[in-house]
C-alpha cells in the first residue's frame, strides 16, 4: 500500500516536471523555435484549437519561423492569434500560402523579463510538486492503522527523497533555461 502511494506520487511529480519543461520551452530565447508556438490557441471556426493541429511549423533561419496552414481559410485566424500572443513580440506576414514570423532581437531588459517569467513558472511547478507531496503524506497518515508506524515513517522519508529529486530536476531545468536566455 505504501509503495502504491509512493509510486503514484512519483508519477504525478514527474508529470509536473514535464509540464514545467514544456512551459520553459514556450518562453522565447534568441532563436526561433517551433515549440514557442505549441501553446498558441487559434479560434478555428469558433473553437480554440492548438496551432500545431492547424499548421506545420518550420524554422529555415535563426529568427524566422514559417507557418504553413493545412486549411488556407484559417490563415487570418492563425495570423491574428500569433499577433495577439503576449511575450512573443512577433509580427507575422502572410503571402497567401504561408505565414512568415520574424522574431525581433532580444534586448537585455527583455531577457531579464523572460528570466522572471521562467522563475515564476519554476516556482509554480515546485508548488505543484509540494502539493502532491502533501496529498501523498495525508494518504500515508491514513494508512497508520493498517500498517506499522515504522513503515509509515519509512514511507514518509522515501516521499521526501522523491520530492527532493523532482524539485532538483525543476531547478536544473530552470538553470539551463536561464543560461539559454541570458546567452547573447
Amino acid at each position: 500500500m505504501i509503495a502504491d502511494v509512493l509510486s503514484e506520487a512519483s508519477a504525478r511529480m514527474q508529470k509536473a516536471v514535464e509540464v514545467a519543461k514544456d512551459d520553459f520551452a514556450s518562453v522565447r530565447t534568441g532563436r526561433a523555435n517551433p515549440q514557442l508556438f505549441q501553446k498558441i490557441m487559434v479560434s478555428y471556426y469558433g473553437t480554440p484549437t492548438p496551432l500545431a493541429q492547424l499548421a506545420s511549423l518550420a524554422n529555415p533561419e535563426a529568427r524566422t519561423l514559417v507557418v504553413t496552414p493545412y486549411d488556407k481559410a484559417a490563415m487570418k485566424d492563425i495570423e491574428q492569434a500569433i499577433r495577439d500572443t503576449p511575450n512573443l513580440g512577433a509580427n507575422p506576414s502572410n503571402d497567401g500560402n504561408i505565414i512568415r514570423v520574424t522574431l525581433p532581437e532580444l534586448t537585455e531588459e527583455r531577457r531579464k523579463e523572460f528570466v522572471k517569467i521562467v522563475r515564476s513558472k519554476a516556482e509554480d511547478a515546485r508548488v505543484s510538486v509540494r502539493n502532491i507531496r502533501r496529498k501523498a503524506k495525508d494518504d500515508l497518515e491514513s494508512l497508520k492503522g493498517e500498517v506499522g508506524d515504522d513503515e509509515v515513517v519509512r514511507g514518509e522519508k522515501e516521499l521526501e527523497h522523491v520530492t527532493k529529486s523532482h524539485v532538483d530536476q525543476i531547478d536544473e531545468a530552470l538553470k539551463r533555461k536561464e543560461a539559454e536566455l541570458l546567452e547573447v
